[in-house]
């Protein structure tokens, strides 16, 4: 049976959900995103409203270029539209049984042959595919935020994946203009099992007194020609969320260099989160934008 790809959809309109709806549908693909509630869409419908006007504010896009984006996206609550799509993105909170839970419920309404594509940076393909009918259709794509302007995406082949499901996920890849890697399941993966114990031994150095947060990440960018420092990247993907990688890690693989570090559980413990509570180690406006900088710090080095 041929597979061609029209529609999308994608189960859960968070920060990643929203983030690869936008770039789907910039690439002329039309997109079918849920989220639970008329509540919720109407907040998340909103908050996709406001990333879109933050890329017109700094050029990235034009006012005509938003009204297609948003013309090429559906909202539901329920899960009906999944049966006409030609693949699905899972993009849920990183909790086993929720995820296992909607990929199931996905493998239910879709043609078998449609790929089913979890998102995940530390979960198994194969533990998640196994309660389904037919687990070959399943594999992995750890998409990096911003999806709009990542340029990688790791595509994850389960233990029971078949090759053209796997194929058509790397061609999917290509059209949103990303560069696929194509990894084996290994907890962590590739990126997020490199990035991990970097970011906890920043934290450490911060923790022992060695150095500021701003110092640290200085070192980094300017020393290894990073685009962002490891502490900042930590803030804006949120420290809840590397907490819970780290942890996960650590629990899979009982590697010490995934323990983490008691003062990143201090902060989550203490809401300060990174850019979506405004705190983290470091401090951001509403549009987080970071505001504290090193007093001798030359425009563009944070």
């Amino acid at each position: 049976m041929s597979w061609e790809l029209h529609q999308v959809s994608i189960i859960g309109a968070g920060m990643m959900g929203r983030s690869i709806a936008m770039k789907v549908a910039q690439e002329g693909i039309n997109v079918c995103l849920k989220e639970i509630s008329l509540e919720r869409v109407e907040a998340c419908r909103a908050a996709l409203v406001r990333s879109l006007d933050r890329q017109i504010a700094s050029f990235s896009i034009t006012e005509a270029e938003k009204k297609a984006v948003l013309s090429r996206i559906r909202w539901v609550t329920q899960f009906d539209c999944a049966a006409e799509c030609d693949l699905a993105i899972e993009t849920v909170q990183e909790e086993f049984d929720v995820k296992r839970e909607i990929v199931c419920e996905l493998d239910q309404r879709m043609p078998p042959d449609h790929p089913i594509v979890i998102n995940t940076s530390t979960l198994s393909i194969t533990e998640l595919a196994a309660a389904c009918r037919n687990p070959e259709r399943v594999l992995g794509m750890h998409f990096l935020y911003p999806v709009t302007s990542t340029r990688v995406v790791e595509v994850v082949r389960g233990q029971l994946t078949k090759d053209t499901v796997f194929e058509r996920a790397v061609t999917f890849a290509r059209i949103l203009e990303k560069v696929p890697i194509k990894v084996f399941e290994m907890p962590g993966f590739v990126t997020t099992r490199v990035v991990l114990p970097l970011v906890n031994e920043a934290i450490h150095v911060v923790m022992e007194g060695v150095a500021s947060a701003a110092e640290v990440d200085l070192a980094l960018k300017l020393g290894y020609d990073f685009r962002s420092g490891p502490l900042e990247w930590a803030d804006r993907v949120g420290l809840d969320r590397v907490l819970n990688w780290m942890q996960h890690m650590f629990q899979e693989t009982g590697e010490p260099r995934f323990r983490p570090c008691p003062l990143l559980k201090r902060l989550v413990r203490a809401g300060l989160l990174g850019t979506k509570t405004g705190r983290g180690f470091f401090t951001y406006d509403t549009n987080r934008r970071r505001l504290d900088r090193l007093p001798d710090d030359r425009p563009g080095l944070v």
